[in-house]
């Protein structure tokens, strides 16, 4: 499709922007100078399956992430216009709410929605929600304070550096703030219906590496749910009634209300670091991409392989369209490269084209530097976004080495880190993480990389 004139237009004035900022600082250093500007932070994950070393990939630069104007506009907040008839107390989790602003910042927010952003929000309505509790002794908003504390929430945190369309993009409207259709919010009620002991003892400090695979305190989150659900069902004449009766729907609401309840009993911080935990393990489950069509790959990489070039070709081009998408966890990445190799398999494709078109795992997540490729893997173990005054906004980007997806096979099990049995070929011994920041040196690079990603988006 060609490009409109407004489009053109647009392209040249990102140029001109980023030309105009160049010349007139004194930032604009040689590429040379830049390495040497970067922070690096190793880390190793415990989440990933067993680990086969073979090899010693060269080292990529870290991804710049995400915003060179963070630094302005975070500093410079904007007072919020609150509706002053919400009853969340949102200055008792201040430093919450800041925390979920650079996490939820302007342009990344929706490359960073599904691992980063979107789990510190909820997480902190769930808080929020709870944490009042303790005055209303209710575990719920009604339909009317939650239309206006989910505005005041948005405004504090646009006002603080935050997406404008967080609700949009999270998937987050007034209703996942009421009680859905569970049957119960009121404090009082659920502790006599509910084990609170066993909650708290199980879910009071999750261990963030094996809870995903043992489910100690989702399953007494879930056993909970289960039995603030029934209040809604009528007895049979046995005076029993089976958890199958129950509809997943209001199970989940009820979960809500467990989650809630929890977040009352806990210090915020030790409550965030349950919610994020349990996020994560459904997270890291699936592959979190869009798929499109595979058969324009499967054409050009059939059985009889005749033309790698055409294979590879093929194979790349779908892949630039994945890598417009979103930043993904190490654990989605594996989902992925398996969810994508099957849908080949099943349109014959037998050949290995991940071996043979060397795709690796981080060309499965957005690439955001536009000077040099460099795909970004977050840590499968939940992550935050920092910020400081001198280099702003930046997060971790874990295995950011040309690590080979794995081509899916009869002995293959889909990836996730209870089965310690898969073999990741290429992997430095020790997992690498790097924390991608910008500073003076690195201003323009991160310019050009917003740009980049702009320009894909417009002529998409």
């Amino acid at each position: 499709m060609r490009e409109t004139l407004p489009q053109k237009l647009n392209l040249k004035l990102i140029f001109l922007f980023l030309l105009l900022f160049c010349f007139n600082s004194s930032r604009c250093n040689s590429m040379n100078n830049m390495k040497s500007s970067l922070q690096f932070v190793k880390k190793v994950d415990n989440l990933l399956p067993e680990i086969s070393p073979s090899g010693n990939p060269e080292p990529l630069y870290p991804l710049l992430a995400p915003s060179p104007l963070s630094p302005f506009t975070i500093t410079n907040n904007t007072a919020p216009k609150l509706s002053g008839l919400c009853t969340l107390d949102f200055d008792s989790l201040n430093t919450m709410m800041s925390m979920t602003a650079i996490d939820c910042f302007t342009v990344f927010a929706p490359y960073l929605a599904n691992v980063v952003c979107c789990p510190q929000f909820k997480a902190t309505l769930v808080i929020l929600i709870g944490q009042s509790s303790k005055k209303t002794k209710t575990l719920s908003l009604n339909s009317t304070l939650s239309k206006h504390c989910l505005s005041d929430f948005d405004q504090i945190l646009m006002g603080q550096g935050a997406n404008n369309s967080l609700q949009k993009i999270c998937s987050v409207g007034p209703s996942n703030l009421t009680e859905g259709s569970c049957p119960v919010k009121d404090v009082d009620q659920f502790e006599k219906m509910v084990n609170t002991s066993k909650i708290l003892s199980k879910c009071g400090k999750i261990d963030l590496v094996n809870e995903c695979c043992q489910e100690v305190c989702q399953n007494a989150i879930l056993e909970g749910a289960k039995d603030l659900a029934s209040v809604s069902f009528e007895l049979d004449a046995m005076g029993l009634k089976r958890p199958s009766d129950i509809s997943n729907r209001v199970v989940n609401d009820c979960k809500n209300i467990v989650l809630r309840w929890l977040a009352s009993k806990l210090e915020p911080t030790r409550a965030k670091e349950v919610l994020r935990g349990l996020a994560n393990c459904n997270l890291n489950k699936v592959c979190p991409l869009v798929l499109p069509n595979v058969r324009p790959v499967a054409h050009g990489c059939h059985n009889e392989l005749s033309n790698q070039t055409s294979c590879c070709n093929a194979m790349e081009n779908y892949v630039s369209h994945l890598q417009k998408q979103s930043f993904l966890t190490n654990l989605q990445a594996l989902n992925c490269a398996s969810s994508l190799g099957k849908k080949l398999q099943k349109e014959n494709v037998t050949n290995n084209v991940y071996n043979l078109c060397h795709i690796s795992l981080q060309d499965f997540s957005l690439q955001a530097n536009g000077m040099q490729e460099s795909g970004c893997l977050l840590p499968s173990l939940p992550s935050d976004a920092t910020f400081d005054t001198s280099s702003g906004v930046s997060f971790l980007c874990d295995l950011n080495d040309h690590i080979p997806a794995p081509w899916p096979s009869i002995s293959h099990l889909p990836a996730s880190s209870c089965n310690r049995t898969i073999k990741i070929p290429a992997l430095p011994a020790a997992a690498s993480g790097q924390k991608g920041l910008y500073n003076k040196d690195a201003m323009f690079l991160l310019l050009y990389a917003i740009a980049m990603v702009v320009i894909l988006i417009t002529i998409r």
